[in-house]
């Protein structure tokens, strides 16, 4: 997923009567002196600061009500090393260009939240030698920003390497200790299920090593979901997968469950409108889940006519909006009603025309090895290499090959 490289004062701190909701006050080198509710946190979308076109943060609050953002990406260095860089190029230890985005959220009330992982490049997961030193060089993030709050994005292809895994997570783990009150989310791939096998297994290392975050989020996207009652399916789904592997009730799998969706047109031609987003809120609000964000703020506007032919964009939707309309979800979602707008009509996606005769359909408990065609949401599809309950889809690290609708 995420293929689309993707000071606050006393007085202007704000505090929401949210259920189960807490702040906390830390001094720091940025200067960020009060946290807001964990429930911003909570919605907080995801912004690349410095790819994909960055919008202005300041607008975006202004038009929207939003207070809270989830930078992405922190990541090893292109050239190796276990130190933390912006996108793998932009060390954090000499950041000038993130920390004046950061000053000016604060500035306004808000604050920030740090994503690390994500689809593309090295993960520190990856790098570093083991939990220990995974976690140090997350924590130069946490120190050099006065951080509140982190998101770990595990997903292909670090989530398929055991050991980069148990470093991410013994690194959140002691995270969360050596920082009291830190909002720490866990993000993975989505599936129908729930989550795929991979997903599974970090879930199972999370709970070997007794680490518990706010949440464990599923992207349901870019797996041959189709709308909202797709990705309400795939979070009832992994709600079971919750409970059984932690031995959690129904309601405590729920308030440590997240959604992060995609807004409008996905890696895999996948349409998720204002009216989807509606949908898995009323869900996710129903339901006590403990977040709701989506990928991304750079998507969050409209398409210009020359660059809305039916493809997937790093810095717009595809689909019919008003610039920050999916934004206004997280603000409902955080508990604050943001600003009205006129309502925007959805788009009717474009069929593609097939083009061949479908092949067997795909199982999920059927193992597939390299060259192996099936067929999935009405496209078929070749095996790269052996696979087994991994739904296909047009990722480019996984294990399927997109052969045209049929």
């Amino acid at each position: 997923m995420r293929r689309l490289h993707a000071c606050l004062s006393a007085a202007a701190a704000v505090t929401l009567a949210a259920a189960g909701t807490t702040a906390l006050v830390a001094g720091n080198a940025s200067g960020a002196t009060t946290a807001l509710s964990n429930r911003w946190y909570a919605a907080a979308p995801y912004l690349m600061p410095l790819d994909n076109d960055p919008p202005d943060a300041g607008a975006i609050m202004d038009a929207s009500g939003l207070k809270a953002f989830q930078l992405a990406f922190i990541l090893a260095p292109n050239g190796g090393g276990c130190s933390p860089t912006w996108g793998g190029t932009a060390p954090v230890s000499s950041d000038t260009a993130v920390q004046p985005v950061i000053n000016t959220i604060r500035a306004k009330g808000g604050d920030v939240s740090v994503s690390i992982g994500g689809y593309g490049g090295t993960k520190l997961g990856q790098a570093c030698s083991d939990a220990a030193s995974t976690a140090a060089a997350y924590q130069q993030a946490i120190t050099k920003y006065g951080l509140h709050a982190i998101d770990f994005d595990l997903e292909e292809p670090e989530y398929e390497n055991t050991a980069a895994i148990r470093n991410e997570i013994g690194a959140a783990k002691i995270l969360q200790q050596n920082n009291p009150g830190l909002y720490v989310s866990v993000t993975t791939a989505g599936t129908a299920d729930g989550t795929g096998w991979f997903g599974k297994q970090m879930l199972l290392e999370a709970k070997s090593q007794g680490f518990t975050p706010n949440n464990f989020s599923i992207m349901p996207f870019d797996g041959g979901f189709n709308g909202a009652a797709s990705q309400t399916s795939a979070l009832t789904n992994f709600n079971s997968i919750l409970q059984s592997t932690f031995g959690w009730d129904q309601a405590t799998a729920y308030a440590h469950e997240g959604f992060s969706g995609m807004n409008g047109r996905s890696d895999t031609g996948e349409y998720f409108t204002q009216a989807d987003f509606q949908t898995v809120l009323d869900y996710a609000t129903s339901h006590n889940m403990d977040r709701f964000t989506f990928w991304s703020l750079n998507r969050d506007r409209q398409c210009t006519p020359a660059d809305n032919g039916g493809r997937t964009s790093g810095t717009c939707s595809s689909v019919t909006q008003n610039s920050w309309d999916f934004a206004k979800y997280s603000v409902k979602f955080a508990g604050v009603t943001p600003p009205t707008s006129p309502p925007t009509p959805t788009p009717t996606p474009t069929p593609t025309p097939p083009s061949a005769t479908c092949k067997t359909a795909w199982s999920s408990s059927a193992v597939y090895v390299g060259g192996d065609e099936v067929s999935y949401n009405k496209h078929n599809w070749k095996a790269k290499w052996w696979t087994q309950n991994e739904v296909p889809s047009a990722v480019e690290w996984g294990p399927w090959q997109d052969e045209g609708a049929c």
